[in-house]
């Protein structure tokens, strides 16, 4: 039996209703970097944007890869948004999610930073495509190692700012570089 994709929470219309507005009312940041991201242009990655995630509504997902990508506004500075974004970042990690977030700025005027990160937490990512099993007799019978199948992977962040894995639970600003709660 083939393993669904599909989310393990359930959706209300409510959150289909949100997801829908914003897709349709998304801010030029966004437009900005979906335009890279849309019809697998980007290693030829599948991302959802606008996508519910839980009880959240996230900016961009590829569900492939359990990477998110949120950027950021001014609002997200603030004391309580830096809250809220810790708690939404706990829950995204403790479904398996790795998140990377950028703000406007550096979307605005470095996109290529902030396309290479993306693309550098891609690499990383555990491919979900594993090879073709060959049959336990075939390898045997010509004498041929069997290969290693260890798929356990570690789930790590990438910053923009070093492009080096960082663990998921850490948000780190990329305007001032400190961490974040």
């Amino acid at each position: 039996m083939i393993a669904s994709k599909q989310p393990g929470w359930q959706l209300t219309q409510r959150m289909k209703d949100r997801s829908r507005s914003l897709r349709r009312n998304a801010t030029d940041v966004e437009q900005l970097i979906w335009n890279e991201l849309r019809a697998h242009r980007l290693n030829g990655a599948s991302f959802r944007r606008q996508k519910a995630v839980g009880p959240y509504v996230v900016d961009f997902v590829c569900i492939d890869a359990m990477l998110v990508i949120e950027l950021d506004g001014g609002q997200h500075f603030e004391r309580e948004g830096v809250r809220r974004d810790a708690r939404r970042d706990a829950f995204l990690a403790s479904k398996g999610f790795r998140v990377l977030r950028f703000n406007n700025y550096d979307v605005l005027n470095n996109k290529d930073g902030v396309l290479e990160t993306i693309a550098a937490a891609l690499k990383n990512s555990p491919s979900l495509t594993l090879p073709r099993k060959r049959e336990r007799g075939q390898a045997a019978a010509s004498g041929e190692a069997q290969p290693n199948r260890d798929t356990s992977v570690s789930r790590d962040t990438v910053t923009p700012a070093q492009a080096v894995s960082v663990p998921t639970t850490t948000v780190e600003s990329h305007t001032t570089g400190e961490t974040l709660p």
